[in-house]
């Protein structure tokens, strides 16, 4: 069961309901909105609809209020999301084990300075394009800016959203989808992290909870993906006079920053004679 996630839903419907309108602002005046476990309503808490043919479910209204969760351990972390995690892997692919393993590692379980200002359970940072909230934090660099949602299911869909719409990701969705250990690793090979044990850690608190379990459910269960996972054609090539990494990536249909990635170059220079290791989508 979702805990306090059913809460919000339903107090957002009954806002909607007297005419409330959505609203974004980057700052907000006034004391965020608390959400404590002791005081949900559980018999009214919305059941997921298992037989949803898109996976995903309801997400709360954007009421322009702040949402802040109060959760006490890793354990009451990933009883109120877990379910969440499990519908996100049915609709995007990602293991629900990754996406709670993250969200305990990367929030604090919910408890983290970044998390409890921002709602961001992922550390996902702003990055061109980003139009929504956004608080600055101290990280890999002092004073960096940091997606803000008004309530932590808006930071689970836009991790799912995340991972995969961006290109440097999409070879993990080649992966089985209870395969947690590859998954770990992968992420650290795109770059998610910089921390070099962050596989390591990953595999650790799934073990550790148990959290492999939710995979597991939803593959028992049959709740296939709705975006089923690319194929992709592995090869190389060799560097010839007149190359450039632009002129390359052009020719077979690959950003540079994929490129770089995947030959692990730290600029755009190529020397003549040298191989490079090309993906692209079938």
């Amino acid at each position: 069961m979702i805990r306090r996630i059913g809460y919000v839903l339903m107090v957002a419907l009954l806002l909607t309901s007297c005419g409330a309108k959505k609203k974004r602002t980057t700052h907000r005046k006034g004391a965020p909105k608390v959400v404590n476990s002791d005081r949900q309503a559980r018999t009214n808490t919305p059941k997921l609809d298992a037989n949803d043919a898109t996976g995903l479910y309801p997400m709360p209204e954007d009421t322009g209020r702040f949402e802040r969760f109060l959760i006490s351990d890793t354990q009451e972390y990933i009883e109120t999301f877990a379910e969440v995690a499990q519908y996100e892997m049915r609709a995007f692919g990602i293991p629900a084990s990754i996406k709670l393993a993250q969200g305990i590692l990367e929030s604090g379980s919910g408890r983290g300075e970044l998390s409890q200002k921002t709602n961001n359970h992922f550390g996902i940072k702003c990055h061109t394009g980003w139009e929504g909230e956004f608080d600055f934090h101290d990280d890999d660099a002092k004073g960096e800016c940091f997606r803000k949602y008004n309530h932590p299911m808006y930071s689970f869909r836009d991790h799912s959203l995340f991972l995969t719409t961006r290109s440097r990701y999409a070879f993990l969705f080649n992966y089985k989808r209870d395969d947690y250990k590859k998954w770990a690793h992968g992420l650290s090979q795109a770059g998610y992290a910089t921390d070099r044990k962050y596989p390591q850690k990953l595999i650790a608190l799934i073990e550790r909870y148990d959290l492999h379990k939710y995979d597991e459910a939803v593959v028992e269960n049959g709740l296939s993906t709705v975006r089923e996972p690319k194929q992709y054609e592995v090869f190389t090539h060799e560097v010839r006079k007149g190359d450039t990494l632009y002129g390359i990536s052009k020719r077979y249909d690959i950003s540079v920053d994929e490129l770089r990635r995947l030959n692990n170059l730290r600029d755009n220079i190529i020397s003549i004679g040298q191989v490079l290791n090309i993906r692209r989508a079938q």
